[in-house]
């Protein structure tokens, strides 16, 4: 991910200070050079970088330091203070209220992707039960309001806008009024693309602002500006009251440091760091397969019973996730480039056919409680689904050792009554004998790279706590760790 590498060399930078023999100034000097270098490579703001040095510099005196103290302990810590303190303004981070009208208003320079984000965060909500709109109040750019238009339509969201009407205040106006009055929680109004330099444009998103009063306006930045980005968002800061940052155009080549740049100068918080890991949003898209609704899969796991349909179901669950390599990036210590482009697509490519050959079965096969067993007492039905499938013997039993192994796991779960107690499927009625047995099993069916990478089994059940504690609430901590596992 773009800030991923910025976070490599900033870390590598840091443990470099364990190998010096003597902390001395020149030591000192060295770490600050190197995560200063690694800060304006990534296109944070030359000016900021000056100044974490600076702070860095007078919060540490190494001859006046008691002895018997740490001297490594104190630098890094004193670097990751103000590693913190350039992304952390101490403010929350807004968050709409369910039941009543929120109005976001999105700014931001021409070619930025304000449009398209719009019917992203819109879509985004929609998905979560919101009821939400779009306006378009961008008379400026031409075929604004039909791209607009096509997205909303494209996802199934009500929107507002005009041909003939020139004004985007009264545009914005008239529409966030309508979808007030309808009923609608998230009301997403998009304006004109300008630039700093744009005085009157600038003016037109003042007149916006206070005619829409939104609730929080969000600033979209281009990641490819580079060391411009600063001072952009400093300039739309101080004319609306900026309350976050949605950086786009992360998959290019954009070094991304000027997303902290932006950060800096709106005083906007961050909830997520790309490579950082983020469980939360893990157990978000869990959640939103909705697995708790599949109430005869849930009876099923309590009884330690799974069949090839359910496998196959399990399959549709994961592609549904998104690509492996963005739900590996969630997970902590993971990177979205540790399989590699080819391999990811092999891996869906093999996701793919292994459900081809699922759908060569017959209804016995899917859902007979002992499918491997079947296929072994009649080698006849593995030729049979071999040839309907178009792949080789070899390939249908390896789909069904696969199948074995998932079996096995659900079996043991269901031996853990406490696993299902009161409902609660999260794990956190579990005894810590009983989660390292499920940690073990689920260890198994892992890639050997991805589980050396999260740090071994321990690694891992340090990561099923965190997934415990984010799901907890919602009772589906298992199956959506079940449904990783496949």
């Amino acid at each position: 991910m773009v800030l991923a590498e910025l976070g490599r060399k900033i870390t590598a930078a840091l443990r470099s200070l364990s190998n010096a023999t003597i902390i001395n100034e020149e030591v000192l000097n060295s770490l600050l050079k190197e995560v200063c270098t690694a800060l304006i490579e990534s296109d944070v703001n030359i000016r900021l970088v000056k100044q974490l040095r600076e702070n860095v510099k007078g919060s540490i005196d190494l001859t006046e330091i008691a002895a018997g103290l740490n001297k490594r302990r104190m630098i890094q810590h004193s670097v990751f203070n103000e590693l913190v303190k350039l992304v952390d303004p101490g403010v929350k981070p807004w968050q709409p209220t369910k039941g009543k009208p929120n109005v976001i208003m999105f700014v931001g320079l021409q070619g930025s992707g304000k449009t398209t984000t719009c019917t992203k965060l819109a879509y985004h909500y929609l998905r979560r039960g919101w009821k939400t709109a779009l306006v378009c109040a961008d008379t400026f750019r031409a075929g604004a309001y039909d791209q607009l238009k096509q997205n909303a339509i494209k996802a199934k969201i009500p929107f507002y806008g005009s041909y003939t009407e020139v004004d985007p205040v009264n545009i914005a106006t008239e529409g966030v009024d309508l979808f007030k009055q309808q009923g609608f929680e998230l009301i997403i109004v998009d304006t004109s693309g300008r630039h700093k330099q744009e005085e009157s444009l600038l003016e037109e998103m003042l007149q916006l602002s206070n005619a829409v009063t939104p609730d929080n306006i969000i600033f979209v930045m281009d990641a490819s500006i580079g060391q411009a980005c600063e001072g952009q968002a400093r300039a739309f800061k101080e004319k609306v009251d900026v309350g976050a940052v949605i950086v786009t155009k992360l998959d290019g080549h954009a070094k991304g440091g000027g997303a902290l740049s932006a950060v800096a100068a709106t005083k906007s918080p961050i909830s997520k760091l790309l490579g950082m890991g983020d469980i939360e949003g893990l157990v978000e898209k869990v959640n939103e397969l909705k697995l708790e609704d599949n109430e005869e899969l849930m009876e099923k796991l309590k009884h330690g019973q799974f069949t090839l349909r359910d496998m196959y179901e399990q399959f549709q669950n994961i592609m549904k996730m998104g690509p492996f390599g963005q739900i590996m990036s969630m997970i902590p210590g993971l990177s979205a480039d540790l399989l590699g482009k080819g391999t990811e697509e092999q891996s869906m490519q093999r996701l793919k056919k292994m459900m081809c050959v699922m759908d060569s079965m017959n209804d016995q096969e899917l859902d007979s409680l002992d499918g491997a067993k079947l296929f072994t007492k009649q080698a006849g039905r593995v030729t049979r689904v071999a040839n309907g499938s178009g792949v080789s013997v070899r390939e249908v039993n390896e789909l069904l050792t696969q199948y074995t192994k998932f079996s096995q796991m659900v079996k043991k779960m269901g031996g853990m009554k406490s696993l299902f107690k009161g409902g609660d499927m999260s794990g956190r009625n579990m005894n810590p004998t009983q989660m390292a047995k499920i940690n073990q099993q689920l260890a198994r069916t892992m890639d050997p790279r991805v589980l050396q990478q999260i740090g071994g089994v321990s690694g891992l059940q340090q990561m099923m706590r965190q997934f415990q504690q984010q799901a907890g609430g919602s009772g589906q901590g298992m199956p959506g760790m079940f449904g990783l596992g496949s």
